[in-house]
């Protein structure tokens, strides 16, 4: 009689915190493997028999998702030490066990789940949004240059996930830099036809506390971004930017 091969299965170690003054703890799953399984299918089987790998029943992982196809950019997390999508991380391409932790750049709210409002604060205060007034039909926009539009594009792929933020080592608790992805908006919406009208206002945002003199060049963020976004090199365009900004306002041009 042939021996009954035992289906494989995956360890998960995960950091979890059962609210934002809790201490954080590991607690480690055990859970069936499957063809082309990714962190979110391993995560979503824990929630469906919440047992750990000792055998005892504990509350199901609490983490955010919901596109599944890396656009929504809300499943970020930290997994085997890097910051990245948990949908687009294939269980067969991750080192055994695999780790999952929050992000640490942000404020814990429980388990993986973290407050991103640090980002989405200084995408307000960048006015990272196209303000057109008005529900009344405006007819067609002003075009854009192809050359521009094209690499316009890849700017316009961020999907605020916070991985940026996460690798960047100027983002933290004890500073306010408001990190590479706020700042590439700038970028993006000034080379707008119409966005340009709040240029000005955008430059200056990005000159104050918390602004471009924040990032120490320290290029984490490209190799961590997801979707390949240039942002150093937005970043050193809003250098020159602010600077030419700089000797507008102190000479007061109209010309902006």
């Amino acid at each position: 009689m042939s021996e009954v091969s035992h289906p494989k299965t995956i360890q998960l170690i995960i950091t979890r915190q059962d609210g934002p003054d809790s201490t954080p703890y590991k607690e480690t799953f055990a859970v069936p493997y499957r063809p082309n399984m990714n962190v979110i299918s391993a995560l979503m089987a824990i929630r469906r028999n919440p047992v750990n790998a000792r055998g005892e029943k504990t509350s199901p992982p609490q983490w955010e998702m919901s596109c599944l196809e890396e656009v929504c950019g809300a499943c970020s997390m930290v997994i085997n030490g890097r910051p990245r999508q948990a949908c687009t991380a294939l269980i067969d391409k991750l080192e055994q066990p695999v780790r999952l932790e929050p992000m640490k750049t942000f404020p814990i709210v429980r388990d993986l789940v973290v407050d991103r409002s640090r980002m989405f604060n200084a995408l307000k205060k960048v006015k990272a949004w196209i303000p057109i007034d008005g529900t009344y039909d405006l007819g067609p926009g002003p075009r854009m240059a192809e050359n521009k539009r094209q690499w316009a594009y890849e700017l316009s792929k961020c999907m605020t996930c916070g991985v940026c933020l996460e690798a960047c080592p100027n983002v933290n608790s004890k500073s306010g830099f408001m990190g590479p992805a706020p700042l590439s908006q700038v970028r993006l919406f000034n080379a707008h036809p119409t966005g340009t009208m709040n240029k000005a206002e955008r430059l200056r945002a990005i000159m104050g506390k918390g602004g471009i003199e924040g990032c120490g060049n320290s290029q984490n963020c490209v190799e961590a971004c997801p979707k390949g976004i240039p942002l150093t090199t937005s970043i050193a365009a809003l250098n020159r930017a602010t600077v030419t900004q700089s000797f507008k306002d102190f000479f007061g041009s109209d010309n902006q």
